[in-house]
């Protein structure tokens, strides 16, 4: 099938979905085991509620832990249907779940969306750990689909914008995030204690989602409240 044509439909269906940002990434060599095979990802961003993000100074909220659920759902129905498309053009596709840990001993999924993000050229990750995206920061989440169909990817984002600020680490109660800038490669440790947060939010948090949700540093960070300021 012509790649032209696989990527409109993809994008018909990213819109039909309610996905306004989305894009292709090389992953050649960065897809472990059982997933080498697949040498392309499709990342997807939704922006979240910037009214419910940004009442998240002391923690998660029920309104949080809704909206967080629905675009969850949202995310998984989108990735099931790319994976759908690809199937009919006899390529093969994996969807990443939206919110697993495969490994929840070292806290980690089977793939990182943060690294199909910054491989599709949507954001960089900040010293929060999570991608910031221009338009909207960390105000949202991420989904991505895994494939061997030779979409033609784009530039990837390889620099962190954060500069100097320090502001979501200053707001971080667990005092996990350790100050470290992102670049391509870099060990999640330099950036994050995933123990020390992770304790946190089961110790504080418990009620929602069993504790997998904090959301204090990403409410605080500048380029998510510049979405309030608009």
């Amino acid at each position: 099938m012509d790649m032209r044509k696989l990527e409109k439909e993809i994008a018909q269906i990213t819109a039909s979905h309610g996905c306004t940002l989305y894009d292709f990434a090389d992953l050649e060599g960065l897809t472990p085991g059982k997933l080498a095979k697949f040498h392309r990802g499709i990342s997807f961003v939704y922006q979240m509620e910037p009214w419910v993000m940004d009442q998240l100074a002391q923690g998660p909220t029920d309104a949080y832990s809704v909206l967080y659920g629905q675009v969850n759902l949202r995310i998984d129905a989108l990735a099931a249907e790319v994976v759908r498309a690809l199937d009919r053009t006899g390529h093969e596709g994996w969807a990443l779940p939206s919110s697993t840990r495969s490994d929840p001993v070292n806290i980690r999924g089977d793939f990182q969306h943060k690294t199909a993000a910054t491989r599709a050229g949507l954001g960089w990750v900040g010293k929060n750990c999570q991608l910031l995206t221009k338009p909207w920061g960390p105000w949202v989440r991420l989904g991505t689909v895994l494939t061997d169909a030779p979409l033609e990817p784009v530039k990837p984002i390889e620099k962190s914008l954060c500069g100097k600020c320090t502001i979501c680490i200053e707001a971080c109660p667990a005092e996990a995030l350790k100050g470290g800038s992102w670049c391509p490669g870099v060990e999640r440790d330099v950036i994050l204690d995933a123990w020390a947060c992770d304790r946190y939010k089961k110790t504080h948090f418990q009620q929602f989602h069993g504790g997998h949700n904090c959301g204090i540093c990403t409410q605080a960070c500048p380029v998510g409240q510049k979405v309030l300021r608009k």
